[in-house]
């Protein structure tokens, strides 16, 4: 509820008239049965008693019930549109800020939350904070307006009968509050279901070619009917006890409503009230009853908006991960551009990935990185990028702690291109581009060159030619051509290739380190490569296992001085020393 009032604030004037007009319009309705009683009970009597009279009144009567009738439903109608787009650009904010925050969240935030329940809350939860946001506007006004009115109008009609109807009121409460206690958990269990079917569900999507090639589709299938008929089993639970409410509440409401006819004829029999309020008693008494069913329904989409809302607000809520640096980078060419000091890292903070790693690097020089795979090569970009923190040791750029640097400024300073990098269904030049403003189409032609990408002039459209989700449409080695070149196109200080030229041809790799090496003389580069020739000109060349420098020095220093390095050259160079 609380968020709800929170996502409404900002349209306070508008919510004003909806709610206005949503409460003119319930008033409408409680009128109608009023009129007919009178007119039951005082206009008929008059109108048999005087066979002379004329008919004006009950053709007034009629024609202001049937006037009041189509207020009532333009007014309804109006406030039920204007509900539906106060919440409709609620949760248009709700979402803008969610995925804002989540765009802050640190990589080890995101890893603990999970991107499946991500998507999760920026979809479904969203949703139903959606339903409850116009629900609430549209039901959560009307329901107690006719609630408290009926009650008023039945009051006026007939004391006693309407103490018999307030009576079942308390029994209501109950059933209404236990019901809700036990289903907003309920709801929660719901949506952490939804989250691992959308994990089963991108896990497939993602690995469609390797279950085809595998025959496993069988496998697949049977997994994902147990993650949905977990989800249903979960949503059955939840939905029926909330389901439990409505008729548990209509067999009070009935039971109420016998009563309430049996001291009816009584009284009217002892003359004691008309058939006219009997009848507008029980018309007041159905609104009622109908009023309940809107509470009812409010009390369950709140219950799930609730759990929704907690789930959300865990996210909006989350402290920065990650604080900012203030200090702008400041080059100098007498100092390391980049400097690692015994730097150790652990993602699960149990196993170690980084052990006391050190090396540095000048503008302008070449680091190459070697390594078996999980051996910790793509953590140390990782952490050079800042997408984590160091858990201990310092990371310097020109002798500043990267913590220290502004985050934007350095990652504007870096580009990237790793192995398995996002391909948009985009042209070529936006991906290029990538709506990066600064960059002209020289510096896209420079990049396309340097990254060895003029298959993109065979092309019909050549940079306008559209591509699919992913890069569906190229080759691997076409797609990273087009990564590396995205990775140039800015201009960086550092580049850096985790793995981006695997799909590449010996030739194409080796023409592109030459353009790199001629053409950007004044980048520092670092390479991740398992081929010892993509890394054989770098200035320095570390080998990692298992999150350790086991190596370090140039080609021809390791060829003489580190075993392992030897033995890597020995099965990919044939022995080669240089």
């Amino acid at each position: 509820m609380k968020m709800i009032l929170r996502l409404v604030k900002p349209y306070w004037k508008m919510l004003t008239i909806s709610l206005s007009m949503k409460s003119l319009g319930a008033l409408a309705d409680l009128f109608l049965p009023w009129i007919i009683a009178y007119m039951i009970d005082t206009e008929i009597p008059s109108l048999r008693s005087n066979p002379n009279a004329n008919l004006y009144s009950l053709y007034f009567l009629g024609g202001l019930m049937i006037i009041i009738a189509f207020l009532g439903l333009y007014l309804n109608v109006a406030a039920n549109r204007k509900a539906e787009m106060i919440a409709a650009l609620a949760v248009k904010e709700l979402r803008h800020d969610l995925f804002s925050k989540i765009e802050r969240l640190s990589a080890n935030q995101v890893d603990q939350l999970t991107r499946p329940s991500l998507i999760s809350r920026m979809t479904t939860d969203t949703y139903n904070m959606y339903n409850a946001t116009a629900s609430m506007q549209r039901l959560g006004v009307r329901a107690p307006v006719l609630l408290i009115g009926g009650i008023l109008m039945s009051l006026l009609l007939d004391p006693i009968l309407t103490l018999v109807m307030v009576a079942m009121l308390p029994l209501i409460i109950l059933i209404v509050y236990y019901s809700s206690k036990k289903g907003i958990p309920l709801y929660k269990k719901t949506q952490f279901a939804v989250d691992k079917l959308v994990r089963k569900l991108r896990e497939y999507i993602s690995g469609a070619r390797v279950v085809r090639a595998l025959s496993m589709e069988e496998h697949e299938k049977n997994a994902f009917d147990q993650a949905n008929q977990t989800t249903v089993e979960s949503e059955l639970k939840a939905t029926i006890t909330m389901a439990k409410i409505n008729p548990m509440m209509n067999a009070v409401m009935n039971v109420g409503l016998v009563f309430v006819l049996v001291l009816g004829a009584y009284r009217l029999n002892q003359g004691q009230t008309q058939i006219g309020q009997i009848m507008a008693f029980v018309t007041y008494f159905t609104i009622i009853l109908n009023a309940m069913m809107m509470v009812t329904r409010v009390f369950v989409l709140s219950s799930r908006a609730t759990a929704s809302a907690e789930r959300i607000d865990e996210v909006l809520n989350m402290p920065e991960g990650m604080k900012d640096g203030t200090f702008d980078i400041i080059k100098n060419a007498n100092l390391p551009h980049i400097e690692f000091k015994n730097v150790s890292f652990s993602y699960n903070q149990k196993e170690s990935n980084l052990k006391n790693i050190s090396f540095k690097l000048y503008q302008g020089q070449t680091l190459g990185i070697i390594g078996a795979t999980g051996s910790g090569k793509t953590t140390i970009i990782n952490l050079l990028m800042r997408f984590y923190d160091v858990d201990s040791g310092q990371i310097l750029f020109f002798g500043e702690d990267i913590r220290n640097v502004k985050q934007d400024q350095l990652r504007q300073s870096i580009g990237v291109a790793f192995q398995n990098d996002l391909i948009f269904a985009d042209s070529i030049y936006g991906n290029i581009q990538f709506n990066r403003n600064q960059i002209t189409n020289e510096d896209i032609e420079i990049a396309t060159q340097v990254a060895q990408a003029e298959f993109i002039y065979d092309k019909k459209d050549e940079m306008k030619h559209q591509m699919a989700q992913k890069g569906m449409n190229l080759s691997g080695g076409q797609k990273q051509r087009i990564l590396i070149a995205r990775a140039i196109a800015g201009k960086p200080d550092i580049i850096i290739l985790d793995d981006a030229s695997s799909a590449l041809d010996y030739k194409t790799d080796m023409n592109m380190r030459k353009s790199l090496k001629s053409k950007l003389k004044n980048t520092t580069m670092i390479v991740i490569a398992q081929r010892i020739s993509s890394l054989k000109d770098s200035d320095l060349i570390l080998l990692i296992e298992d999150g350790e420098i086991v190596g370090a020095g140039t080609h021809d220093e390791l060829m003489k001085t580190n075993t392992m390095y030897q033995e890597i050259a020995f099965y990919q160079l044939g022995g080669e020393s240089s």
